[in-house]
């Protein structure tokens, strides 16, 4: 489903047109105090770029251009030297997607926040995140799979809640319905079967991001920084030396209450 790397005219050039890694930036929810960037997962190619390098100056350009735009739209993409004198090597593409109910200013601090995580971190690898808590709650199933029922139906972005049960979903912006639908069918199944019972739970795919919880979950004395919505995470793509050569930025915020 996702895009990987390709080759092209004998240069490894990184393309991710589609969301085939993520940089991802939580931040407050319904007014939660927000805690520090917490890293989460990153991908690295063992390729280098040289300083002062055509990429190099095309990085810096597509980090400022992702900034400015996103103040505007919550959605775009970029391909930065393509087409000009630059060579193939040197050329960057990428794109970045705020949550769809966030408003551009917020989005813009958003993504400023995660362009500046890029780079600092290590790099893991971590596809889902099943909560700690179970339950065998025969309501709390039904209400859940009612959630993910109607996750599945989003057209782009959806926030659905029954009962006790809380959740949301978004696709790539330029992502068709039919292949939306399709990504999160999957994103739902393998929150069921490889999260079984967890009270809360999300996964991230290349296309798509399902998560659902149980309401007053994060609110309960576990203390995990993987298990609390009061936070900010940074998921790097980091290709190059932990610089991302294709930097997908997808910066789900929640907007504060009100807004």
């Amino acid at each position: 489903m996702s895009r990987t790397l390709e080759a092209e005219s004998g240069y490894r050039i990184i393309f991710i047109w589609r969301l085939s890694y993520l940089l991802i930036l939580f931040s407050s929810v319904h007014g939660y105090p927000s805690r520090d960037h917490m890293f989460i997962y990153a991908v690295c190619s063992e390729e280098k770029y040289q300083p002062n390098a055509p990429f190099e100056g095309n990085l810096n350009s597509f980090m400022s251009s992702v900034v400015s735009s996103s103040s505007e739209v919550i959605y775009n993409s970029f391909a930065i030297g393509n087409g000009s004198s630059t060579p193939q090597e040197g050329n960057v593409y990428g794109l970045y997607q705020c949550r769809g109910d966030l408003h551009p200013i917020e989005c813009s601090k958003c993504v400023e926040r995660s362009v500046n995580e890029i780079g600092k971190l290590d790099t893991s690898l971590r596809y889902k995140k099943c909560s700690k808590g179970v339950t065998s709650d025969v309501e709390f199933f039904r209400r859940r799979d009612d959630v993910l029922a109607d996750l599945q139906t989003a057209n782009g972005f959806r926030v659905s809640s029954s009962g006790l049960v809380e959740g949301f979903a978004q696709c790539l912006g330029d992502l068709t319905l039919s292949d939306c639908s399709s990504c999160l069918a999957d994103a739902v199944g393998k929150l069921k079967t490889l999260c079984g019972s967890a009270a809360a739970a999300h996964v991230f795919l290349g296309q798509c991001y399902a998560r659902y919880w149980a309401s007053g979950y994060y609110h309960e004395s576990d203390s995990s920084d993987d298990d609390q919505v009061g936070k900010s995470v940074a998921i790097i793509v980091g290709v190059f030396g932990g610089l991302a050569v294709l930097v997908v930025l997808l910066s789900i915020c929640k907007k504060a209450a009100g807004k």
